[in-house]
């Protein structure tokens, strides 16, 4: 096992064993725990209570964070003709068909997220090898394949993120960055945690939000309790 930095141990003395923290309390924290010299990506994870073998527990979705990720996704879209168009005068990065799905095929995969327009997918699901390991081949269900290339491109530039649960059951997600607020990171933890509750598949019994954590690039995981539903921004 790899030996901890100094900054790592410090911070991480600085969460108290067995206590489930506020969303509040543990953004902070967060913050002031952080251990790297620059504005850290802060992310938080939810534990669920589905088995997402089965296709009707599984848990995936798109939430526009009201604050942003504090980065500008790269956004690459399949299109042609009039909707290539649109999605260039959008701020897409990258914009094409054929040679676009070429130059993926043979392992380009910088950007953050794909767009196709429905006539495309018969092409770009060729791709399965490259983009599925990825996360990153276009799906209707997160809203990336669509006629309606402009607003994907402009929702994603704004800050619309994709969720998805794992084989383990956990829900991980961006909440932004350390150079936030403490309440605009609560503001965009809440938006995500609203959806996954919302999307609570009829078919899973017992507990669904099991348990809840956030933390910072490097830093240490701190447990949020995962009762807390409302009212997030009291501490």
């Amino acid at each position: 096992m790899a030996k901890r930095s100094k900054k790592y141990r410090a911070a991480a003395e600085r969460i108290v064993s067995g206590v489930l923290y506020t969303p509040l309390e543990a953004l902070k924290l967060a913050q002031e725990t952080s251990v790297t010299s620059f504005p850290s990506t802060v992310e938080g994870v939810f534990r669920l209570g589905v088995d997402p073998r089965k296709a009707d527990q599984m848990v995936r979705g798109t939430v526009s964070l009201p604050n942003g990720t504090g980065k500008t996704s790269r956004v690459l879209v399949f299109a042609v003709g009039d909707k290539a168009t649109q999605a260039e005068e959008a701020g897409a990065d990258e914009v094409g068909g054929d040679e676009l799905i070429e130059k993926v095929a043979k392992g380009y995969t910088d950007f953050d997220v794909a767009v196709a327009t429905p006539d495309m997918m018969g092409k770009v699901g060729r791709l399965g090898r490259v983009l599925g390991p990825r996360g990153l081949m276009p799906n209707p269900k997160t809203g990336t394949v669509t006629m309606d290339v402009a607003k994907a491109v402009k929702e994603i530039k704004g800050g619309r993120i994709e969720f998805r649960v794992d084989k383990h059951g956990n829900v991980p997600f961006i909440v932004g960055k350390t150079d936030f607020t403490a309440e605009q990171l609560v503001e965009n933890y809440a938006a995500v945690l609203d959806e996954v509750l919302r999307l609570k598949p009829a078919a899973a019994k017992g507990r669904y939000l099991l348990k809840a954590g956030v933390s910072t690039t490097m830093g240490p995981g701190i447990p949020v309790d995962p009762s807390k539903t409302k009212n997030l921004l009291e501490d």
